[in-house]
């Protein structure tokens, strides 16, 4: 893999020059408060694990409310007799990912910190997704998946999932609801900036990892590998003559978007040899991220980043602004 995207001066620089919707905060708040009104009343199941062998981590089998009142999978850990309120971590997943086993998730619990594992509706085995467009799905994923309508396009309903966990887990009695801490890498980055974009100082942190659903267009014109390049398929096969109906609607999801809303401290990542999230789509939203921030480069990595290395660096920046455990 080389580096195939602008230099690292460049990226500093670098902005899209794309502005938000008009009406993109409206869309997003009636987006919310919808949600919010079909799950009213409907409180989130926590069913412990029984059988699950961990002797230092308690684990719970979770159902909370989303898109539409919908019932939406996670995994919720806690460190046992840990004394609360525990700070927390969110987590949302990468492209064509779910929730997976909780075995493979116990970074957080181990460090201290209560961690909630969203499932991605549709992409995981126990959240499903109701497809609510009546156009035929051209291309197999979820990039076009609706993408004919900003009101049926297929990330709407999993933005909206996203925030109604944070929501759902401030309630949890063994959460400070003041230091929960969102987390994703590529979707999940990308899932983490909408929600740090749409909640504002309604979480305490975000670490955005090599993110994906930021600036589409530039995505689909240098990504090499990914889901990006399901656009140019969907494009070059379905709307030749008009792409920027297309671009129109992804601008109610672009992660550039959300950043310039968000105020939470966050810890970024990027990889300059990703062919997968091109670093120039990773700065579009970092260089215009409104709260507190910092990044990591990793200038010899692919779409992989940092890995564990990446990992270390974020409990030990978490620990620098008191969102570490106390116990």
């Amino acid at each position: 893999m080389a580096l195939t995207d602008l230099s690292l001066e460049e990226l500093r620089r670098y902005d899209s020059g794309l502005q938000s919707p008009p009406d993109f905060a409206e869309f997003w708040s009636g987006t919310l408060d919808a949600a919010r009104a079909a799950g009213e009343g409907v409180e989130a199941e926590y069913r412990p694990v029984a059988d699950s062998p961990l002797a230092s981590v308690d684990v719970f089998d979770v159902r909370f409310p989303g898109w539409a009142g919908e019932p939406v999978a996670a995994w919720l850990l806690l460190p046992r007799n840990a004394p609360g309120p525990l700070p927390a971590v969110v987590t949302y997943q990468g492209y064509s990912g779910g929730r997976g086993s909780h075995l493979d998730r116990l970074l957080w619990s181990a460090a201290g910190y209560a961690h909630l594992v969203v499932d991605s509706r549709g992409q995981g085995h126990e959240t499903p997704d109701a497809d609510t467009s009546s156009a035929p799905q051209w291309v197999r994923g979820f990039m076009t998946r609706g993408i004919a309508d900003r009101e049926d396009y297929y990330y709407r309903r999993l933005m909206t999932d996203c925030v109604r966990a944070v929501e759902a887990l401030r309630a949890h009695p063994a959460v400070d609801p003041e230091r929960v801490v969102v987390s994703g890498g590529s979707q999940g980055g990308g899932l983490t900036l909408a929600v740090a974009g749409l909640l504002g100082e309604g979480v305490a942190g975000a670490l955005v990892d090599v993110p994906f659903l930021c600036h589409y267009r530039r995505g689909a014109d240098t990504a090499s590998a990914g889901p990006y390049p399901e656009l140019v398929t969907y494009l070059g096969a379905h709307q030749r003559g008009e792409p920027a109906r297309v671009f129109d609607v992804l601008a109610y999801f672009d992660g550039q978007h959300f950043a310039a809303r968000a105020t939470a401290p966050a810890l970024f990542s990027v990889a300059l040899m990703d062919p997968v999230c091109p670093p120039s789509t990773v700065y579009a939203a970092y260089n215009r991220y409104r709260g507190e921030k910092d990044i990591t480069v990793w200038e010899f990595s692919d779409h992989a980043g940092g890995g564990s290395d990446q990992q270390a660096r974020q409990l030990a920046w978490l620990a620098g602004r008191g969102l570490a455990p106390t116990g």
